[in-house]
């Protein structure tokens, strides 16, 4: 089967008779005001797949045609989200930031985008344990859903600064004080623009290890079924 390219948008971005090596790509990117981050080839013969600062774009090798938008794999079962396998490499980068539920039995891991003030993260929050007895490690990114800059998003920049910091994830879900802390060496802005690179609009957003994104609640016996079918 094909395999299909969703496209949000489609510009001309450079000569129709020139090639588009590294240079010419990062330059044509420079005319939108985007940063380039990282380039690989596509699945798509002749289309070359551009990491941004504003997200995934996709460009054809002879530098004319630009395209945004999620590419999917056609051939399975069910259709597979391949851009989200880019941002896996990101996702994982920020392991190190992340507050981290470690099953002693660990077969799988998930990346829970979540917010302090969404009554469906708290639910799955409370399903860790359960979570954890499944063989699953639950990694948390935040997403607060009105910004990095919101009131929640500076609660959830101290939580993620606290040297305890399952301890205060866990009692901010709570609703314990949270402790101030203004600054440390993790930003949750790159939590929130990944996420928003993901094309996360709501949480809680659940990343499998494969790339594939489920958006909103799921308990922990319909999650680990999700989760061993991949």
């Amino acid at each position: 089967m094909k395999k299909l390219l969703s496209v949000l948008a489609f510009l001309l971005v450079v000569n129709q008779n020139a090639f588009a090596g590294e240079n010419e790509i990062k330059a044509a990117f420079t005319k939108m005001d985007m940063t380039v981050q990282q380039i690989q080839p596509s699945p798509v013969a002749g289309v070359a797949v551009v990491s941004t600062s504003q997200g995934i774009f996709y460009i054809s090798d002879d530098g004319r045609y630009l395209v945004q938008g999620p590419m999917f794999d056609m051939s399975g079962k069910t259709p597979e989200n391949i851009t989200n396998r880019v941002l896996l490499s990101e996702l994982n980068s920020l392991e190190k930031e992340m507050i981290i539920y470690k099953s002693p039995r660990e077969k799988h891991v998930i990346t829970v985008f979540t917010d302090l003030t969404c009554p469906y993260c708290l639910k799955l929050h409370n399903e860790n344990n359960a979570l954890n007895d499944k063989g699953i490690t639950v990694r948390y990114l935040a997403f607060p859903r009105k910004g990095p800059g919101s009131t929640v998003g500076k609660e959830m920049q101290s939580v993620w600064c606290n040297g305890f910091k399952t301890k205060a994830l866990n009692g901010a879900f709570k609703n314990e004080p949270i402790a101030p802390i203004e600054k440390c060496n993790i930003d949750i802005s790159k939590h929130y623009n990944l996420g928003l690179k993901f094309g996360i609009t709501g949480t809680p957003a659940i990343v499998l290890e494969d790339g594939t994104l489920i958006a909103g609640y799921l308990s922990a016996d319909k999650l680990a079924e999700v989760v061993a079918s991949k």
